[in-house]
């Protein structure tokens, strides 16, 4: 049985009235279940009654697939079932979460701007809901993705027939340079760890340990802050901390230095589980509170333009510093590719650096001028003549 209703808006006076008064021009709406299908709520797009009436007998006599429909297909319908699909592939929460806020942005343009149903968002409307945005260039790329993703989505399901997502021009991303610690940096941080107050202002206390702990995690693990704040102690087995399984299903360890696991062992845990989580809240809200202190102990230790991912750059560029392949550092990184890798610490790869001057080397040994330079000579009518 299918019903319609009306969802008052902030503005409307009969709001406390609940959603079975209908005397007001809020837009109506429609739940319920046809031929034993549940139909998500979604708007129709009406403020008349009577055209919501007739609606809802059409549906009915359509059967339980008249609101997938291209001309019926709501905006609210498509992002419900786009996020049902997304759930169903086991992505992360992480980008559930981005997968979240995109659809809810859609919703709201839509019921803002009158776009109501799906095969009204032309290319117009979607670079129109481009421009509503806030985001700077990076995250904006990043939306723009997703928000193509949505569509094809859309495309698989029949319900559109192009994808307008794809001829939005994509924003200018200006590259931002991978910035490593500097070493005198990390032992300033380090340092810091020993006058870090806890919450009643004391220091050396077993939060500063926990956090020099952390910060040594960071350094020598190559972790994402989410997945080190939330690493479980039985991750590591005796150096060696298990990073992420493969889809082959091989795990991925990296053995981490001596005094980073007698760090790791001597804290006190935040649970029976966790070294820095308690297992109670979300793992989001617990990086960002590691992330607080990080930033609070950067502070502290007076080093600029601080931020926890650079600890994994620190991790990266070290590495390949001293010759190890991009390759590896890729899997250590858990990228899916090694052009991620590239783009981000191709300035730092030793190998290529050294190719580099050799191939100068030999450009040199051809070259007279530099040969003169070098040898302190030139040749001049038949005989070598010193160069003063």
């Amino acid at each position: 049985m299918l019903t319609i209703f009306r969802r008052h808006k902030k503005a409307c006076q009969h709001r406390h009235k609940g959603r079975t008064y209908r005397r007001c021009n809020c837009p109506i709406w429609i739940e319920g279940t046809l031929d034993g299908v549940r139909i998500p709520r979604h708007s129709l797009g009406l403020q008349s009654l009577e055209k919501a009436q007739k609606r809802l007998l059409q549906m009915e006599a359509t059967g339980s697939r008249a609101h997938e429909l291209p001309e019926t297909v709501m905006i609210t319908f498509a992002c419900e079932r786009f996020l049902d699909d997304a759930m169903a592939r086991g992505l992360a929460e992480s980008t559930m979460r981005k997968y979240r806020q995109l659809t809810k942005q859609m919703i709201d343009f839509a019921e803002a701007s009158g776009k109501l149903r799906l095969r009204e968002w032309n290319v117009e409307a979607t670079r129109q809901f481009r421009v509503s945005w806030k985001d700077g260039p990076r995250s904006s790329l990043k939306k723009l993705e997703r928000l193509r993703s949505f569509f094809r989505f859309a495309m698989d399901a029949h319900w559109v027939s192009e994808n307008p997502a794809r001829k939005v021009t994509n924003p200018t991303v200006r590259p931002n340079p991978t910035l490593p610690y500097e070493r005198e940096e990390m032992t300033d941080i380090l340092a810091a760890c020993d006058i870090f107050p806890d919450s009643n202002g004391k220091l050396g206390q077993s939060n500063s340990k926990r956090l020099r702990a952390f910060v040594l995690l960071l350094r020598y693990s190559g972790l994402r802050i989410g997945d080190a704040s939330s690493c479980a102690a039985e991750r590591l087995q005796g150096d060696r901390l298990l990073l992420r399984m493969q889809k082959t299903g091989h795990p991925v360890h990296v053995r981490l230095p001596q005094f980073v696991v007698d760090a790791l062992n001597s804290i006190p845990r935040s649970s029976a589980r966790y070294w820095f989580w308690s297992g109670t809240g979300t793992i989001e809200n617990n990086a960002e509170t590691w992330r607080r202190r990080l930033n609070r102990l950067c502070v502290l230790a007076g080093v600029k333009d601080a931020h926890p991912h650079r600890f994994r750059d620190t991790f990266s560029v070290e590495l390949l510093n001293v010759g190890v392949p991009i390759e590896r550092v890729a899997t250590l990184l858990g990228h899916e590719s090694v052009r991620v890798t590239e783009r981000s610490y191709a300035p730092w790869v030793k190998s290529r650096q050294d190719q580099l001057d050799a191939d100068l080397e030999r450009a040199w040994a051809q070259d007279p001028v530099a040969l003169v330079q070098t040898n302190g000579t030139r040749e001049g009518h038949g005989k070598s003549e010193t160069v003063n």
